[in-house]
C-alpha cells in the first residue's frame, strides 16, 4: 500500500514533465499512422490510375478513381485514432492541426470536384496544398522531418506544371511518398525506439 506523502517542487515536476513526455509519444505513434495511411493509398491509387491509362487505354473516366482514397483512408485512419490510448486528451496542438487538415482537406474536395467540370492542373494544386498542411503541422507539433518533407512537397509540387499526363500521376504519387510515407516512417521508427 502506497503512503500519501507530499512532493517536493522537484519531484512534482519531473512527475509532470514525464507525464506530459508519456502522453506526446504515445499521440505521436498514432499520428504516424494517418501519414502513413493517406501517403501509401494516394501512391497506390497513383499508380492505378496510371497503368489504366498507359497500358490499359482507359480514358479520363478512370479519374474517379481519385474518390477511392477517402472511403478507403478515412476509415482506417479513424480505426487507428480510435486504438489510441490518449485519444481523449486533447490540446491546442492537437485542435490547430484539426483545424489545419480541416481546411485544406476541404479545398481539396472542392477542387477535386471542380476538376471534372473545368479544366485545371489539379494534381499540382492538390500537391501544393498537401505539402503546405503537412508543413504546418510539422511546424506545429516542432517535428522537423515532417516539415521538411513537407517543404520538399511543395517545392516537388511545381514539377507537376511542366509534365503532362499521364507521367504527372507517378510524380504526383512520389511527392506523397517524400511528404508523408518518408516521415510517417520516421515518426513511427522514433516512436519505437522510445517504447
Amino acid at each position: 500500500m502506497m503512503e500519501d506523502r507530499k512532493l517536493s517542487e522537484k519531484e512534482s515536476l519531473e512527475l509532470i514533465s514525464r507525464m506530459i513526455q508519456e502522453t506526446q509519444e504515445s499521440k505521436a505513434r498514432y499520428e504516424a499512422y494517418p501519414l502513413l495511411i493517406w501517403g501509401y493509398t494516394t501512391i497506390v491509387i497513383s499508380l492505378c490510375i496510371w497503368y489504366g491509362m498507359t497500358s490499359l487505354g482507359c480514358s479520363w473516366q478512370i479519374n474517379f478513381l481519385w474518390f477511392a482514397l477517402p472511403v478507403i483512408s478515412t476509415p482506417a485512419s479513424l480505426y487507428f485514432n480510435r486504438k489510441n490510448p490518449k485519444r481523449g486528451v486533447r490540446n491546442y496542438m492537437d485542435r490547430i492541426t484539426t483545424y489545419i487538415w480541416s481546411l485544406f482537406g476541404a479545398v481539396v474536395v472542392v477542387l477535386g470536384v471542380s476538376a471534372f467540370f473545368t479544366p485545371m492542373k489539379i494534381l499540382f494544386m492538390v500537391a501544393l496544398l498537401m505539402s503546405m498542411a503537412t508543413t504546418l503541422s510539422g511546424a506545429v507539433s516542432k517535428f522537423k522531418p515532417l516539415v521538411c518533407c513537407g517543404i520538399a512537397g511543395v517545392v516537388l509540387s511545381f514539377v507537376l506544371l511542366f509534365v503532362s499526363m499521364p507521367h504527372s500521376i507517378l510524380i504526383f504519387g512520389a511527392i506523397f511518398a517524400v511528404m508523408m510515407v518518408i516521415p510517417g516512417h520516421i515518426l513511427n521508427r522514433k516512436m519505437k525506439e522510445l517504447c
